[in-house]
């Protein structure tokens, strides 16, 4: 068996999963809520807005969600340097099934009490 052949199952073509594997993860649905929140952001205030998360595991989201097409990226050439973060079409496409799992959830919340 090739131990770099990644772990196959039968979701792997499922597009729910590929969606939720590109949202997923402790930091990513935090950072896409509050640049949507805000509309645009620079690095500092995504930083001050999301507690406990490191300036690595920010920029190393920031960064993957720009490679799926879900954040934009967009550097002023000021002095000093700005650079501002927003959601791209595909972000803001996420946003109604966001708040649909948000709905979910509350529900789910007072039932389970």
């Amino acid at each position: 068996m090739n131990d770099k052949a990644p772990y196959k199952n039968n979701y792997d073509s499922c597009p729910l999963t590929f969606a939720l594997n590109l949202i997923g993860g402790k930091w990513r649905l935090p950072i896409i809520w509050a640049i949507y929140k805000n509309k645009t952001m620079r690095y500092n205030q995504l930083k001050r807005e999301i507690q406990g998360i490191t300036n690595m595991m920010l920029t190393q989201s920031l960064r993957e969600l720009e490679s799926y097409g879900i954040v934009s990226r967009k550097q002023f050439m000021e002095i000093p340097p700005r650079v501002e973060y927003s959601l791209t079409d595909n972000g803001e496409n996420l946003i109604p099934a966001l708040k649909a799992f948000a709905d979910c959830g509350d529900i789910m919340k007072k039932h389970h009490k």
